[in-house]
């Protein structure tokens, strides 16, 4: 699943529109100025601001030069920090399976990978707060809501340790 996740992010990034100008100037990256239209990816990365939020911006305004300046600015850096928290899941589990044993550090990048995984899962499985906490055993999205559950679970847990420190 963080495989598949990198694959995504990766296709995300290297689609990017080649660089402008300013940014040839400044050096600073810049991706999409569009959302994604993928719904995993849009929950991945959702727009900045959006027209509920603000009654004193337009729609239009909210909706197209202001979305499209942040994302293209801010896409590059938070697919780099997704990519690097998946990085690090993928270096800290054992090659056989076994034991896990985390630093801090490491333990927050798994918590922002594991995140990353369940929401990606949730809008693919189209979760909100009606999903029920079990389906059907020969439902076709049984397995898939149990690992979610299981992301859940295991976010939890590293929580409660990252804080009892």
């Amino acid at each position: 699943m963080i495989t598949s996740l990198t694959d995504l992010l990766t296709e995300r990034e290297s689609s990017a529109p080649p660089a402008d100008e300013l940014a040839a100037i400044t050096g600073i990256r810049t991706g999409h100025r569009d959302a994604p239209r993928d719904v995993t990816l849009g929950r991945l990365l959702p727009d900045f601001h959006r027209p509920d939020q603000d009654e004193e911006m337009s729609a239009d305004v909210v909706n197209g030069d202001l979305n499209a300046g942040l994302r293209s600015v801010n896409e590059p850096i938070i697919i780099d920090a997704k990519l690097a928290a998946a990085k690090v899941v993928l270096d800290t589990v054992p090659p056989g399976g076994g034991r896990i044993a985390l630093t801090d550090e490491e333990a927050q990048q798994w918590l922002t990978a594991l995140n990353d995984v369940r929401l990606a899962l949730g809008a693919m499985l189209g979760i909100t707060e009606d999903t029920p906490a079990e389906l059907p055993p020969d439902h076709p999205h049984a397995a898939h809501l149990d690992v979610y559950h299981w992301l859940t679970f295991m976010q939890d847990m590293l929580v409660e340790v990252l804080m009892s420190r």
